[in-house]
């Protein structure tokens, strides 16, 4: 199974990926690649993304070759960080991404970008996801106006939390694959009144 990760659409469909050595990361499946990126659609275009735990970069990837600008793909992992670079030379997206090795709190809390997507699919049962979020939270700007957070987690991970700058809009599950969307919450009648 983790040989057969591939890009499934767009300029590069059909082009196979090298996954990460061992077990620390979880490669997003086929089905919920397809189904994540039909809920996307045309929203990819010419997007600015940060994948923030690149893994095998397959998101990040898959969302260039569907018309993404540019993705910012983010591990501490070296292995992870040499299987991105050699997946965007297969693909030839080379030119139109940024890897980093960092830590991805640490980004969080110094990056001054902003985003029209911000992936999130850290490993597993860390609640990194929630540390993550709350980060974004505090820092609402790396999203842009219209821009939006996807987590990717197990559904056992998930946990209710309300958000002082973003709120949930959509949540997808696919067998053991729970898709998590959030956006920018509006400001409040007594925000736009200051």
């Amino acid at each position: 199974m983790k040989g057969s990760l591939r890009v499934i659409g767009g300029n590069a469909r059909g082009m196979r990926l090298k996954t990460v050595p061992g077990d620390t990361t979880r490669p997003i499946t086929d089905i919920v690649k397809e189904a994540l990126f039909n809920i996307l659609g045309s929203e990819i275009l010419e997007n600015n993304i940060l994948d923030l735990f690149g893994g095998t970069g397959a998101v990040g990837i898959e969302a260039l070759s569907r018309g993404a600008k540019f993705v910012t793909f983010l591990d501490k992992s070296q292995q992870a960080i040499q299987t991105i670079h050699s997946n965007l030379a297969t693909t030839r997206f080379t030119g139109q991404a940024k890897v980093i090795r960092a830590d991805a709190f640490t980004f969080l809390v110094t990056n001054t970008g902003a985003y029209d997507l911000i992936y999130i699919a850290p490993p597993q049962y860390k609640e990194m996801w929630q540390r993550a979020m709350t980060l974004i939270d505090g820092r609402p700007k790396l999203l842009t106006e219209d821009g939006q957070i996807i987590v990717q987690i197990n559904p056992i991970e998930w946990v209710e939390k309300t958000y002082l700058n973003l709120r949930e809009f959509d949540r997808r599950k696919y067998g053991d694959t729970l898709l998590v969307f959030f956006e920018r919450s509006a400001p409040d009648s007594h925000e736009q009144l200051i």
